[in-house]
């Protein structure tokens, strides 16, 4: 199963506020009716922060038409963890996490 593990791609360390890609995929996947993923959330893990996590995005996704492959831009203040969640009719729930230094 390690296959359907989401894998977050992103860069290692950002400067402060400037904008970058961040891409979530999880695959390959049958992406079938009682095999795909229906939904990813997307998740901030800010350093020093009292309240977390920080919900970046929810994404629905519709079997044998979509793929599950998010991409967004992303601009950061602080250090963390990228965490994401891909809920699999099949599976059930696939996770992953990705540290991202923010230098100034």
């Amino acid at each position: 199963m390690e296959f359907h593990t989401p894998e977050i791609k992103a860069p290692d360390r950002v400067k402060t506020d400037e904008e970058f890609n961040l891409e979530v995929e999880i695959g390959p996947y049958p992406n079938t009716l009682g095999h795909s993923i229906r939904r990813v959330e997307l998740y901030f893990y800010e350093e020093v922060r009292e309240f977390n996590p920080i919900l970046l995005a929810t994404v629905s996704l519709t079997p044998t038409y979509v793929e599950p492959r998010i991409r967004m831009s992303l601009r950061l203040r602080k250090s963390g963890v990228v965490y994401t969640i891909g809920y699999c009719d099949y599976h059930r729930l696939l996770e992953a996490r990705k540290r991202i230094e923010v230098e100034s």
